[in-house]
């Protein structure tokens, strides 16, 4: 049972990876932002959590602080993101490194260095028993959220018009502007979507792991191991890689091994790209050829 329970916390680990992942892939197909900071807007949405918590509680917090987050993605998607669409992605790497680095002193400034804590709330403590089975209840809980979010966003993705704009712009941005659509609002919704998943990632995670200002350096970089195994352009290539690297990390845990899970992960992005260099799923994107 131990074994099954690692391999369920690795799963946690890929689903919060792959809500990160989902708005990085989709700020990128779209926009052709390496959007670096997206780490900071997980670190955001932990300590919102924490801030309006007392006011709010955890469900209140929970709807509060993905859409503070999206508010303040869209903000910045207005203010510098479309500054850099059409430029070369060194750019848009270069100032989102640099929004990131604020962002964390920023919060090293307001909440202090040292990690902070968040208790999970009391209705969803406990535990899920079946058999001899035992896991946690609020883990539970968060894979079904996460669950219903990804189900979701596919859904808005492939059956709404918004939708089909999104995907047509991400293969040929181009044709989209000659039928006379702009593609402006829907890269700011895009931004506002991905940054606010973001966010909400951070919200479920605040009561699991400590809150501290570097956290969304932590995380940042599976979230691109994810984005890349999976391909760029592929809804469900990321899905699949952020449930692939969360096997092969529990897995890793569960034998002994959980001082090589990271490494495993890199390892796992290695071979997939000697034999798919465009990830598991990953379509031809025209403007990027």
């Amino acid at each position: 049972m131990l074994f099954v329970q690692q391999l369920l916390n690795g799963l946690l680990d890929g689903v919060y990876y792959l809500l990160i992942a989902l708005g990085l892939s989709l700020i990128f197909s779209l926009g052709g932002i390496v959007n670096l900071a997206h780490g900071a807007f997980f670190a955001i949405g932990a300590y919102l959590t924490l801030v309006l918590s007392p006011y709010l509680g955890f469900g209140g917090s929970f709807v509060a602080a993905p859409v503070a987050v999206a508010l303040l993605g869209l903000v910045i998607e207005r203010l510098l993101f479309r500054r850099f669409y059409r430029a070369d992605p060194i750019l848009s790497l270069l100032l989102t490194f640099g929004l990131a680095m604020v962002a964390e002193q920023a919060l090293r400034m307001i909440f202090g260095a040292p990690p902070l804590s968040y208790a999970i709330p009391p209705a969803l403590r406990g535990q899920v028993v079946v058999g001899s089975f035992i896991y946690s209840y609020y883990r539970t809980v968060l894979l079904g959220v996460a669950t219903v979010c990804v189900l979701l966003l596919w859904l808005l993705l492939q059956k709404t018009a918004f939708g089909r704009v999104v995907r047509a712009g991400v293969q040929n941005p181009d044709m989209v502007g000659a039928l006379g659509i702009s593609l402006q609002p829907y890269m700011s919704t895009v931004a506002a979507l991905g940054i606010g998943l973001a966010g909400l990632a951070g919200v479920l995670l605040a009561p699991i792991y400590s809150v501290h200002p570097a956290m969304g350096n932590e995380i940042i970089t599976p979230a691109f191991v994810v984005v890349v195994i999976g391909g760029l352009g592929s809804f469900w290539g990321v899905v699949v890689a952020a449930l692939l690297v969360g096997l092969v990390k529990g897995t890793m845990i569960a034998i002994g091994y959980s001082a090589a899970s990271t490494a495993a992960i890199y390892l796992l992005m290695l071979l997939v790209l000697l034999f798919r260099p465009r990830g598991l799923f990953g379509e031809r994107i025209m403007r990027f050829e």
